[in-house]
């Protein structure tokens, strides 16, 4: 028997035992997002939704933590990782014992994702991957079953949410897996009485959510007391909701004045005002895509953007494929664009999603033209820098490359660093001069829009802490977008559904903007022999840890010192 020195050294030790049971506990718990991980030992289970396996999870979390308590780190790296891993578990346990979702939140319950991963992702030859889907089929009706056990008074907002995205659900069973059983027909009939039971299934879980619309009274607001607790874990920093409030509306008020001052040199006034912003913006909505076209200027714009980064040596760019693709309708409702990375744990190589997601069907015309005007082509060039190159893609092909003593960096991200990476590269490519090989008039209309995201990244903060902590209704906040962040009407009207439908996510993008910001600028100070590409690589060699813990890795003095 090998024994170790008692102090640091031996608490040291245990700490890669203690992140891989965690990683372990954490994989089990979700299989659903074990597959999209990479890791497929278990891509024929469902997670379970039971109040049953909710507490046992939360006292393997208690009994982690309780370990993390008591362990003495040693070096930096070490140090790291003990301190997003008990972030992460103590967020998690938050979940499961006082904010409770999965009890409110129908969203929480849809099995469409365990399917999307296994048809959509080429990680194993196809019937491989069918066996699969079929188990996940023929697991859907019990797992509802649970689903409905589960849920209590749900929040309407979230309930019609649930509807839409269940569509999708059976969309997958209607098209997805008959098209995959064309080309694996020996599976038809392991997979397709499966299916059929899943889709009546399903049809019934939504007929029962349908009739509990009227009953669905949950507020969606979490309240001020859950909302700090929960920021303090989703951003790994002790924040005040209303000292970060009344610091973003002061960036608020600086970032106008900027965009101001943007929209007058270009329509050459001198004395610029909020309606010369509308007019210029107004302007470049006219340079409108179409659902034909979106995909296709997303696609250019990724072309364009990696050319970029490379000719002005902003970072480092890997050649890892990126697809530009149709957001499914499963994840529809939330956001207009996600970045995929190939997980983590993943062996085979897979390509990036850089998902976009066109006008539902049933839109009215008012309604896509509103939202083509906000998605005009400049500002999907702003997003595609966001999405894809250099922000989320890139950031995160630099973190899966990343691998340490512990799994900790290598599995779990921080949303705001990863966030505030992609607003931060936003200003570094309009500020580099990006589109200017164009004409001058495209690298000033990308400023305009970078600026008009910055704003709306701003109000993100705000409006996720006015509403939560109970000081904002509808009308207040589609005033405050359509006014301050001179967004049009159908982009404010998805975003007052995304911040009931969300908490502390839209804070992310605002304070990993001013995090990321202030390491990049302390890490050129530090280094002033250092090039653009070496401190931005050096930012990026860590996994997505958050900005505090980063400064740690870098050698830096932490925000406040």
């Amino acid at each position: 028997m090998t024994s170790h020195p008692v102090g640091a050294s031996a608490s040291s030790a245990r700490l890669p035992d203690i992140a891989a049971r965690a990683l372990t506990g954490a994989l089990g718990r979700s299989p659903v997002n074990a597959t999209y991980l990479g890791d497929h030992a278990r891509d024929s289970l469902l997670d379970d939704p039971s109040a049953y396996a909710a507490d046992q999870r939360a006292a393997e979390l208690r009994a982690l933590l309780a370990e993390l308590d008591v362990l003495v780190s040693g070096g930096a790296d070490d140090q790291v990782d003990a301190g997003v891993l008990r972030t992460v578990l103590a967020a998690e346990l938050l979940e499961l014992t006082d904010l409770r979702e999965a009890e409110w939140n129908p969203m929480q319950h849809n099995p469409g994702g365990g399917l999307h991963s296994l048809l959509s992702r080429d990680f194993a030859p196809l019937p491989a991957r069918l066996e699969s889907v079929g188990h996940r089929l023929a697991a859907i009706p019990e797992y509802l079953d649970a689903a409905r056990t589960r849920l209590g008074v749900m929040s309407g907002i979230h309930l019609e949410t649930a509807l839409g995205q269940l569509e999708g659900t059976i969309g997958i069973i209607d098209t997805e897996v008959p098209a995959a059983l064309a080309a694996a027909p020996q599976l038809r009939g392991a997979v397709e009485p499966a299916a059929a039971k899943a889709r009546a299934a399903l049809v019934e879980h939504r007929d029962w959510l349908a009739a509990a619309a009227d009953t669905a009274t949950r507020d969606p607001q979490i309240g001020e007391d859950l909302f700090r607790i929960k920021l303090a874990l989703t951003l790994d920093t002790a924040f005040d909701p209303q000292s970060l409030l009344r610091r973003a509306e002061s960036d608020l008020d600086r970032i106008q004045a900027q965009i101001i001052e943007q929209a007058g040199a270009i329509a050459g006034v001198a004395r610029p005002d909020a309606t010369t912003v509308r007019e210029v913006l107004d302007r470049l909505a006219g340079d409108a895509p179409t659902d034909a076209t979106i995909l296709g200027l997303c696609r250019n714009a990724l072309t364009a953007t990696t050319e970029f980064v490379r000719a002005h040596d902003l970072v480092t760019v890997y050649d890892d494929a990126v697809d530009v693709v149709e957001m499914p309708e499963i994840d529809r409702g939330v956001a207009v664009a996600y970045c995929r990375p190939n997980g983590p744990l993943e062996s085979a190589a897979l390509p990036t999603e850089y998902a976009v997601s066109p006008t539902p069907t049933d839109w009215s015309r008012e309604q896509v033209d509103s939202f083509y005007r906000e998605y005009n082509a400049h500002m999907l060039q702003n997003l595609t820098v966001h999405e894809a190159m250099p922000g989320h893609a890139l950031q995160l092909m630099h973190a899966n490359r990343y691998r340490g003593r512990t799994p900790v960096r290598t599995v779990w991200w921080s949303g705001s660093f990863v966030e505030g990476w992609a607003v931060y590269t936003e200003e570094l490519m309009a500020e580099r001069g990006f589109r200017s090989d164009v004409s001058e008039s495209a690298a000033t209309a990308l400023r305009m829009q970078q600026l008009k995201m910055q704003l709306r990244t701003t109000i993100n903060a705000i409006l996720d802490i006015r509403f939560h902590c109970g000081d904002l209704d509808e009308a207040g906040a589609m005033e405050l977008m359509l006014g301050r962040g001179f967004q049009e009407r159908g982009e404010a009207a998805g975003k007052w559904r995304r911040v009931q439908l969300s908490s502390t996510q839209l804070c992310t993008y605002y304070v990993g903007y001013t995090e990321v910001r202030d390491v990049a600028t302390d890490l050129r100070a530090a280094h002033p022999d250092w090039g653009v590409r070496q401190v931005h690589d050096a930012m990026l060699a860590h996994g997505s840890p958050p900005a505090r813990h980063l400064r740690t890795l870098l050698g830096l003095p932490a925000a406040d010192a």
